[in-house]
């Protein structure tokens, strides 16, 4: 079972974006490899660290964990772990925590590759129809969807069979042009993504011609999604690295599914509570009785009190929806509407009125409203 991502940065729930930034550069510079040579463990310890920063600095996957556990923040194969990325990718993607570079490459003299400048690739978002059933035991659903995929003729390069891109000549390289400009307060520089490669560093002289040089194509995939018990319309959960491809070879985006429930014909959800009306005879109202009734997981009893009035609510404890993060489940709450017959016939008429006699009710009643 995976450790929770505030123990693993040894952080409050309520710690704020500050504290996690600051938590997580501590231990990301006391486990690093560099620091520890041959110590797998502590190699571990760095990269659950990154996967936990990685979850905790974005505030909605922060608010999908919170909500939902690891399953909020799982991608397809069912763990977001970094257990396949090189020290450098992850420095890479937190740069921002450690001044926008590596800070090992001062320390011990590394050499990290060269960052990719392209834009990442676009986030998708779907939208899953759940039953109430589904969402009471959660259920796996296989979703189907285009976006765009690494192509297959030049690998992502975007160039043509048996060439090569070439260094971008106003760039060198780097993706990025820097500006300067001075003002009365002094001399500023301004670094923006370069317009001749947008970014990439290269330029592909000849495209490849399945993408045009995109390195990507667009293509129909179908991604297994596991949903949770307990969802609700306008919960979320986001699939990392499940979006688009990025454009020769950069990152990919995120898939962020949403959940929307279909209309039940004989419930509706109240949290984690399921309400229905059930219809009674005056007879069965008056003398109690045991009925069947649809609940979530099938039929089943449900005992009416003798006595039982219009508007009064049973309670079938545990038969409601169970809570995202807990063991509790909800109740099935049964209205009971109390029935009266509109046609009588001859003898059913006689029978009344001497139930009327009997319960010397053949005035009626008059009584102030309560107010609630």
């Amino acid at each position: 079972m995976s450790r929770d991502y505030y123990d693993i940065l040894e952080v409050s729930k309520d710690a704020s974006e500050g504290d996690i930034k600051r938590s997580y550069r501590k231990l990301a510079m006391k486990y690093h490899p560099d620091r520890n040579p041959g110590d797998s463990d502590a190699e571990a310890k760095f990269k659950e660290s990154a996967e936990a920063y990685a979850v905790l600095s974005d505030p909605h996957k922060r608010q999908q964990y919170d909500q939902f556990g690891q399953a909020g923040v799982e991608g397809q194969h069912g763990h977001s772990g970094f257990g396949g990325i090189s020290m450098d990718d992850i420095f890479n993607q937190f740069g921002h925590v450690f001044g926008g570079r590596n800070p090992f490459e001062d320390i011990f003299g590394g050499g990290a590759t060269r960052e990719s400048h392209t834009i990442r690739g676009r986030d998708l978002r779907v939208s899953i129809q759940l039953d109430l059933e589904e969402v009471a035991t959660g259920v796996n659903k296989t979703i189907k969807v285009k976006r765009m995929e690494t192509c297959g003729e030049c690998t992502g390069s975007g160039a043509k069979s048996g060439t090569m891109p070439s260094r971008c000549s106003t760039c060198n390289g780097n993706g990025q042009v820097k500006q300067m400009s001075r003002s009365f307060l002094g001399q500023f520089v301004n670094v923006t993504q370069c317009p001749n490669c947008s970014g990439s560093g290269e330029i592909i002289d000849n495209p490849c011609r399945i993408c045009s040089g995109d390195g990507r194509v667009r293509k129909k995939i179908e991604i297994k999604v596991k949903v949770p018990a307990g969802v609700a319309s306008g919960n979320y959960m986001t699939l990392r690295g499940e979006g688009n491809k990025g454009a020769r070879g950069a990152a990919p985006g995120d898939m962020v599914v949403f959940f929307e429930e279909n209309d039940h014909p004989y419930f509706n959800r109240i949290d984690s509570d399921v309400m229905t009306e059930l219809e009674v005879s005056f007879a069965n109202a008056a003398l109690g009785n045991s009925v069947e009734v649809p609940t979530l997981s099938g039929k089943a009893k449900l005992s009416i009190p003798a006595g039982i009035q219009s508007g009064q609510i049973l309670r079938m404890r545990g038969k409601g929806l169970p809570q995202v993060r807990g063991s509790r489940k909800g109740d099935q709450l049964v209205k009971i509407q109390v029935t009266t017959p509109v046609s009588l016939n001859k003898n059913e008429k006689k029978l009344f009125q001497e139930l009327a006699s009997l319960n010397g009710q053949t005035k009626a009643k008059v009584r102030k409203v309560r107010r609630r």
